[in-house]
């Protein structure tokens, strides 16, 4: 029997908490575990239930923004963190990701989307909403065109460890890659473990935040 993923909610308003319920009662294999709805009880049941994801609203009263990421990630490493906000500036985004969450998505957004980020970071990838992929694209979109070996990196990368990383930014999977690329999921793996270690990453979440931060557009 597969082991349900376990959910913690953290939002400060109550209908909001009732719509996530809602619609995580009908994915599979994903569990409701606690709410909370400020920041203070938000840590206890960090601390209490090792939960495997946590899907979080900055805004809350008692979150320190961004820093408050840092902190549930030191509490718990293993944690997957989904963030849940009105705010999609990109600096803010970029912060996130840096921070150690895994996803992005906007409370306007599609509800569809929330089972996608799931699937997604549950399967070690990560996932960035429609509009979010957008707003961090535009400063891209605007610039001077430049060649994308100097954009990306001063550390010399290959064209498929090039593409790897565009891919990444763009929320995929080992997978989903692999698909895209016409290779084996285990090649995939293989690139993207091979582009962490150059780029002294350690996991997908960095990944999709290197490559956002130096302005890959994404989606």
């Amino acid at each position: 029997m597969i082991r349900p993923l376990t959910a913690i909610l953290a939002d400060d308003h109550a209908i909001v908490r009732e719509g996530l319920k809602l619609l995580i009662s009908v994915m599979e294999n994903v569990s409701v575990v606690a709410e909370a709805a400020d920041g203070e009880a938000l840590l206890g049941h960090v601390r209490g239930t090792r939960a495997d994801l946590l899907i979080l609203d900055l805004g809350m009263p008692g979150v320190a923004g961004i820093q408050f990421i840092s902190d549930i990630k030191a509490l718990a490493p293993r944690m997957k963190i989904l963030v849940l906000t009105a705010n999609i500036e990109p600096r803010t985004v970029r912060a996130a990701l840096e921070a150690g969450a895994s996803a992005y998505l906007t409370k306007d957004g599609d509800p569809e989307e929330l089972g996608a980020a799931i699937e997604a970071v549950k399967n070690g990838g990560t996932y960035l909403a429609q509009t979010v992929r957008f707003a961090i694209s535009e400063p891209a979109r605007n610039s001077r065109p430049q060649p994308a070996q100097e954009i990306l990196s001063p550390i010399p990368l290959t064209r498929r460890e090039h593409q790897i990383l565009a891919l990444g930014a763009q929320g995929m999977t080992a997978r989903e890659i692999a698909e895209r690329l016409g290779i084996s999921p285990l090649t995939a793996r293989k690139h993207r473990e091979n582009l962490m270690r150059k780029l002294n990453l350690h996991s997908a979440a960095e990944l999709t935040a290197y490559a956002v931060r130096l302005g890959l557009p994404a989606g």
